[in-house]
């Protein structure tokens, strides 16, 4: 498709009648990207402003982590369509005057940039529904090793759980989107990366988004700490600046924690989604271009994202889901002191998100499709399995030499180097097969599917050094393997939140309220 100012969405205002009003008004009205990508619309005045505005957009290498850590392209549906992954990222760059002004902290001018904000969107691989996964700034996790693609600076892994929002600062972006395939064995397709004065223009360029309080917040306490947002009990649209106060606001909702800032951002960009298919608010060409100036400059994505008609291409798909049909969560947490880790819940969100699984449940009967390995496995008496006694359960012994019945169950079926570790028992719900690299995935799989294990239940895990099968509390008898129906309902700890609710109101701490 040819990228005419006509066909971008911006022109002059004054020649084409009414036909540019509704095409800019079609444009207008995509779907839940909530960070950069209103920028599509407002490109014009010719292919030199266009080029100009590509020019602005700055690029980064999209996973910059050790190969190995690196989660397998997503498998396509039976239709041949595949399910699209972006991580959202807001830093807290306070590079310029402008961000300083707009984040404080003047002490950290100039300092490391943080991802205080991280988003995995996933829109479905028929494109009927988008999941979106919040994670806490705080999380602690592994972070991979990461290599500087600018000056070749090799951060090493860490040792000791690290928390997530320091990423972005070993190496930049991609470090982070190693990060998340790590911890998530997702594969991301694209990055989007913004910082305060872009948040403030793409607030302006929608005119206000309508969020909500149950009572008069002012956030800030006596030693000055919070966003300043100062709002009346019920609904108010917010734009600029004040729309950065309710993005970053954590002093003056619920407990005070980054939980409460993620449900604060997940109405924001539920309201923005809405208001972005309800209303064409932006007009005027001298404002859409002096934005575009704006936007472009404070966004850096991944180079598959590099000019305004890939980003334009990417809003076409994006907003071909209804808001009914968004689901906003927080990945499912528990404390570890001052900071938080994932659970198991966390696990089965990611599954589902991988398996592209619509979060609102409608549709949680469809049959997954296997992902098969490319990778070919070796004959069956060439395959070597290590067998773990995993069958010990919180109320329950484990079952006495159950690893060498399941071994010699494999050399039966010609898996002759198979053999029960004689190790002492651990503990796992169902039955799973590790392996430790992508040569052996083959391997991996050909042994559940001799066993009738599903492939869901083949990981990727650096604790193992070869194929590994554990057997799960779930087989603690018999020699046939019957798998439990998955269980692909949202967890309720996720705190999922529906884009068509348009009653969602953020509770203010009674010690934040004027």
């Amino acid at each position: 498709m040819a990228l005419t100012p006509q066909g971008i969405g911006l022109g002059d205002g004054g020649r084409g009648g009414t036909a540019r009003p509704r095409r800019r008004r079609r444009v207008l009205r995509w779907s839940a990207m909530v960070l950069a990508v209103l920028i599509l619309g407002t490109a014009g005045a010719g292919y030199l402003y266009y080029q100009h505005l590509n020019d602005n957009i700055k690029k980064d290498d999209l996973n910059i982590g050790d190969a190995k850590d690196r989660a397998a392209e997503s498998e396509a549906n039976a239709a041949g369509q595949t399910p699209l992954n972006i991580l959202l990222i807001g830093s807290d760059a306070r590079d310029t005057e402008e961000n300083q002004e707009l984040g404080g902290a003047k002490e950290t001018f100039g300092g490391t940039p943080l991802a205080d904000v991280q988003m995995l969107l996933h829109l479905s691989a028929d494109r009927t529904n988008m999941s979106v996964v919040s994670m806490p700034r705080d999380t602690l996790l592994d972070i991979p090793k990461c290599t500087d693609p600018d000056d070749g600076k090799v951060y090493a892994a860490s040792t000791v759980p690290t928390m997530t929002n320091q990423t972005l600062g070993r190496g930049g972006p991609g470090c982070t989107v190693a990060t998340w395939e790590k911890l998530t064995d997702i594969h991301i397709d694209h990055f989007m990366q913004i910082d305060f004065s872009g948040v403030v223009s793409m607030a302006d360029a929608i005119g206000g988004v309508p969020v909500c309080v149950d009572a008069n917040i002012e956030s800030r306490d006596s030693q000055g700490h919070g966003s300043g947002l100062k709002l009346e009990e019920g609904t108010t649209y917010v734009k600029g600046e004040q729309a950065l106060e309710w993005l970053r606001t954590r002093y003056g909702f619920e407990d005070g924690s980054d939980l409460a800032r993620a449900k604060a951002q997940h109405q924001y960009m539920n309201s923005m989604v809405r208001e972005l298919r309800d209303n064409a608010t932006v007009s005027n060409p001298t404002k859409l271009r002096s934005l575009a100036e704006t936007a472009t400059k404070a966004l850096t994505v991944d180079k598959g994202l590099g000019t305004v008609k890939e980003l334009y291409d990417l809003s076409n798909e994006l907003r071909k889901v209804e808001p009914k049909r968004i689901t906003m969560t927080t990945m499912p947490n528990r404390y570890v002191g001052a900071r938080v880790e994932p659970t198991d819940d966390a696990d089965k969100l990611f599954r589902l998100v991988r398996e592209d699984i619509a979060l609102d449940g409608q549709d949680k009967e469809k049959t997954a499709v296997e992902e098969t390995s490319s990778d070919p496995a070796a004959a069956d008496d060439k395959i070597g399995v290590a067998v773990l006694n995993g069958t010990r359960t919180s109320t329950q012994s484990p079952v006495s030499g159950r690893a060498s019945e399941v071994s010699e169950l494999l050399v039966g079926k010609g898996f002759t180097q198979a053999s029960a570790e004689q190790t002492e028992a651990t503990a796992e719900d169902k039955t799973l097969i590790r392996y430790p690299s992508a040569d052996l995935e083959g391997d991996a799989q050909r042994v559940a599917k001799s066993l009738g294990i599903p492939v869901s239940s083949v990981e990727k895990s650096t604790s193992v050094s070869g194929v590994t099968l554990v057997v799960g509390a779930d087989w603690r008898e018999g020699t046939t393997y019957k798998a439990e129906a998955e269980d692909n309902t949202t967890p309720d700890t996720a705190e999922a939140l529906n884009g068509a609710d348009d009653k969602a109101c953020m509770h203010v701490n009674p010690n934040y309220t004027w």
